[in-house]
């Protein structure tokens, strides 16, 4: 706004002064134009130290001439644009209105101005007012009226917000995360236990002026989070470091970092003004951050990353600039191929995407609910914070504003959601907090939360040693067949936290070379959420173990046949895989049913089954030399003399076993 006003404004009325000294001005009073001049001058004149106008005394001359001639509507129009770029909103707006009392048909562009300022400041009425005064007059710039009209149409949407607030209660996070400094750009792990954040710290060190972006940790403890720490020396340099995202886990990091020199003296590569970075934990150390590359990276700048709870989806912010001259930018969304590179970049439609500024993205762990901020949709005027929602065909619903008061005249950015999707967390300067920006939480209104979700968390361990092993796992929607999660276990520890979608029935495949792979299916349609986790460690079996027999969980046949089911390609080709990754082993598939009907028919049904799954890999390219079936009825169960339907299902299995 600042920027549109000094080009229509200043350009127009006050530019090129010294040059046209002869120029008519709304006074013949020669001190007023001398005072004014002098005004204008200061406004023209830098200060080498900060870069700014000399607005003191630019605004003592405006004031003087003001005194002497109290009709000088040039100079109310320049000294509002002094308090404009002071930050002195209120006093613009008085300005201004004095210049159009004096002669409303001297600058009609004013009244425009005037609906704008008084938008930021969250004076819908006065705003409605003179934009509707701005569209009643003659020969308007076809862009200019299409600005007025959506002004105008945004102060009868807030106006309508605040008529209808929603719950809004924040409750300031403690002085484990909050100080005099300012926080914000917060991101969390999917067990909502780890939040990761942004501190501006002063350091006589930082290359620009003494302050600079840091990451900090705090972890959740009983309840309330303790006093969080400097990430690492590897990832905090002399320089900015902002605007981070977790991956579900808590092992990955991406950010943002816009100058290239690190606290070692090394250079990180850099494509444009900011680029994004990857570090990875490995035990309780992080590597050093790499630029995601030029498949990512460009000459514009990217920012605000959000990584997806999958372990494969990023979502970021893309600078770009306006006609006008405004910084901009949009929301763009890339993947991990399989390859571990990143697929091009694409563009959000313009469904989510506007003419104006989107920032601060959040895609929830559902992987479903995207929250961001813009003034490009109807909103409350500057930045406000909306939501949309993936739609089956893989577009996007029009986003939906989260109402008022979350959302007010100011600037409202940098929202997380957690993974339970009840809790919201924001940085904000209201008062009573420790100072400056300080995070908060509140409970999100029940239209805008996500669905549920939960997580599943548990260690990785080798079964013979018990050491903690680092392994690749897959989570799959069994009804869809969708890989809806991508991760790997801590090499230090073995841990691993994933946040998956509740109400959905899921297959599990862990993978680490030289053992056999980890298959297991269940079902989350009961899970109600955070507080309801999925627990469980996984035993990895290397494949020198003797006679080890592995189920295979998530292979299934149609009722009393032997007929594979759609959802059994999943744990197949993984099977299928894991015999081409080692070439030398030969195996032996078995198939078992439960105690109940024919003993002779369940033997058939058995063999018939195991020997399906053989044709099955044969079919993808293993030698038949390699296979082996064979069916055991209902003569090895899990669960001798099974009367429930779960100790049934426990017997009926197909396992493989290793004879070479």
């Amino acid at each position: 706004m600042r920027i549109l006003i000094s080009i229509l404004l200043i350009t127009g009325l006050f530019s090129c002064a010294s040059a046209q000294p002869k120029r008519e001005y709304t006074t013949a009073n020669k001190k007023a134009i001398k005072a004014y001049e002098e005004g204008l001058k200061a406004y023209n004149t830098f200060d080498p130290r900060t870069g700014m106008p000399n607005f003191k005394a630019c605004e003592e001359q405006l004031k003087k001439a003001q005194k002497l001639d109290p009709n000088f509507i040039e100079a109310y129009i320049l000294l509002s644009q002094v308090y404009m770029d002071s930050g002195k909103s209120r006093d613009a707006i008085e300005q201004l209105k004095k210049s159009v009392e004096i002669n409303p048909n001297f600058f009609p562009n004013s009244f425009y101005f005037l609906a704008q300022l008084e938008l930021s400041e969250g004076l819908y009425e006065d705003a409605k007012a003179h934009a509707e005064r701005y569209l009643a007059m003659p020969r308007l710039p076809e862009e200019m009226k299409a600005k007025a009209t959506r002004l105008r149409d945004n102060c009868d949407f807030a106006m309508k917000l605040k008529k209808n607030p929603v719950p809004f209660k924040p409750v300031n996070l403690g002085s484990g995360v909050n100080t005099e400094r300012p926080e914000y750009f917060p991101t969390i792990t999917a067990d909502d236990q780890t939040l990761l954040f942004t501190r501006l710290v002063v350091d006589p060190k930082a290359v620009q002026g003494g302050i600079q972006e840091d990451f900090f940790v705090s972890q959740k403890k009983d309840g309330q989070w303790i006093k969080a720490k400097s990430i690492s020396a590897r990832i905090n340099t002399l320089h900015n470091e902002g605007a981070p995202t977790f991956s579900a886990d808590g092992q990955m990091l991406i950010f943002t970092a816009c100058e290239i020199l690190d606290s070692y003296g090394e250079y990180r590569d850099g494509f444009g003004s900011c680029d994004l970075f990857i570090t990875r934990r490995i035990g309780e150390e992080w590597s050093v951050p790499v630029n995601l590359g030029n498949t990512v990276n460009t000459g514009n700048w990217e920012s605000q990353p959000s990584f997806s709870a999958d372990g494969k989806t990023l979502y970021f912010i893309r600078g770009t600039r306006s006609r006008d001259g405004r910084r901009t930018g949009d929301i763009w969304w890339t993947s991990i191929n399989p390859d571990g590179t990143w697929a091009r970049p694409q563009r959000l439609s313009d469904v989510v995407n506007t003419d104006g500024n989107e920032a601060s993205v959040c895609i929830h762990p559902d992987g479903q609910t995207l929250y961001f901020s813009s003034d490009g949709h109807p909103g409350m005027g500057g930045l406000d914070i909306f939501v949309t929602r993936k739609k089956p065909d893989g577009g996007w619903s029009i986003p939906e504003n989260l109402g008022y008061p979350i959302n007010t005249h100011g600037e409202e950015n940098s929202l997380l959601v957690s993974s339970d999707g009840k809790l919201a967390f924001f940085a904000s300067d209201r008062e009573g907090g420790f100072g400056d920006l300080d995070l908060y939480s509140f409970e999100l209104p029940s239209s805008a939360q996500p669905q549920v979700t939960t997580y599943m968390k548990g260690i990785v361990y080798d079964v013979r040693t018990k050491k903690p092993l680092a392994a690749r796992f897959e989570l799959i929607d069994l009804k869809t067949g969708e890989v809806m999660v991508v991760s790997q276990s801590n090499g230090a520890t073995g841990e691993f936290i994933v946040a998956i979608a509740a109400n959905r029935d899921y297959a599990l495949n862990v993978n680490r070379k030289a053992y056999h792979f980890y298959s297991k299916n269940f079902s989350l349609t009961e899970k109600k959420g955070n507080s309801d986790p999925y627990l469980m460690d996984i035993p990895l079996v290397p494949i020198d173990e003797p006679e080890v027999v592995t189920r295979l969980d998530n292979v299934f046949f149609d009722l009393d046949k032997a007929t594979l089911r759609p959802e059994s390609r999943i744990e197949l080709d993984k099977l299928y895989s894991f015999l081409q990754n080692n070439p030398n082993l030969k195996i032996q598939l078995n198939g078992h049913t439960d105690n109940r009907g024919d003993k002779m028919r369940n033997q058939k049904l058995s063999e018939d089954r195991a020997k399906s799954v053989v044709e099955y890999l044969i079919a993808k390219g293993i030698d038949k030399s390699r296979l082996s079936w064979k069916g055991f009825g209902d003569t090895k169960p899990i669960v001798p003399n099974a009367q429930t339907e779960a100790e049934h299902q426990q017997n009926r299995r197909t396992e493989y076993q290793i004879l070479n």
